[in-house]
């Protein structure tokens, strides 16, 4: 009987053991982008000085839990993955690097782990001439984005910019970004690498909403008095309040599953 116990809790640790040594590490899902991705609650003081503005990048761990992972499975090649979000506002693809911030990603990048790129808003404000950069800039930085992180073993994604709302025509959002959504699928053409077209996805569904429930409910235009940060209110179509944030990136995450079930 000793010598059964003894083999049994032997067993037990054994079991116990090699669950742990071959578990696997959590996927690193990095986001580098614009203040359209970029967690806001990052910031000092965010409730009292920011809130409710929220970046799609702050939301998006929520749709990479364990069981929504299994539709990620040839993509995410394990049961858990952490969203580790560097975009920053006011930021264009020149600019991201200039500052050193793709270099911390690069530095910290493994095989397997994803990078998705979302830029374009920067990029295309000729009226700031420290943030602009022309489509064959933007395409250029793009490539290297993309090389980089091949060249390190992890997987690049590209997304085209997400929509602002406006402009509209006849009850449908329009794209505001001129030809930088195009660039972008040019790129992922030309290198062969996966992409989510979400300013397409984005004015499709704010579309299905309408102008005025997508204004109210989901981007910055906010009433006076109703927040802390806002004592006078907002106008603002480009970003978005948390429930904006949070359809922004369900839609990044179906575009993921459908990359997955493409591969």
């Amino acid at each position: 009987m000793k010598n059964y116990r003894f083999l049994f809790a032997s067993f037990i640790i054994l079991t116990l053991t090699m669950s742990f040594i071959i578990k696997p590490k959590p996927v690193k899902v990095y986001l580098i982008g614009d203040s359209t991705v970029a967690d806001y609650s990052l910031e000092p003081d965010y409730m009292q000085k920011k809130y409710p503005i929220t970046g799609w990048g702050q939301v998006f761990q929520q749709f990479l839990q364990k069981d929504s992972l299994k539709n990620l499975n040839k993509l995410i090649r394990s049961d858990s993955a952490l969203v580790i979000d560097k975009a920053k506002g006011g930021r264009s693809t020149r600019t991201f690097f200039e500052e050193g911030r793709w270099k911390e990603v690069l530095d910290s990048l493994k095989k397997n782990d994803l990078v998705l790129i979302q830029f374009g808003h920067n990029d295309a404000a000729k009226n700031k001439p420290e943030r602009y950069v022309d489509i064959p800039g933007y395409k250029d930085f793009l490539r290297m984005y993309v090389k980089e992180t091949k060249a390190k073993g992890a997987i690049p994604i590209l997304l085209t910019p997400v929509a602002r709302n406006s402009p509209w025509k006849e009850g449908k959002l329009l794209n505001a970004h001129t030809d930088y959504p195009q660039a972008v699928k040019d790129v992922a053409a030309e290198l062969k690498v996966k992409m989510i077209d979400l300013n397409e996805l984005s004015a499709n569904f704010f579309t299905s909403k309408g102008r005025e429930f997508s204004a109210k409910n989901y981007f910055m235009n906010l009433d006076s008095g109703k927040f802390v940060a806002y004592p006078k209110g907002q106008k603002d179509n480009t970003h978005f309040q948390p429930e904006g944030a949070k359809e922004i990136a369900r839609l990044v995450y179906e575009g993921l599953k459908k990359i997955n079930e493409g591969d």
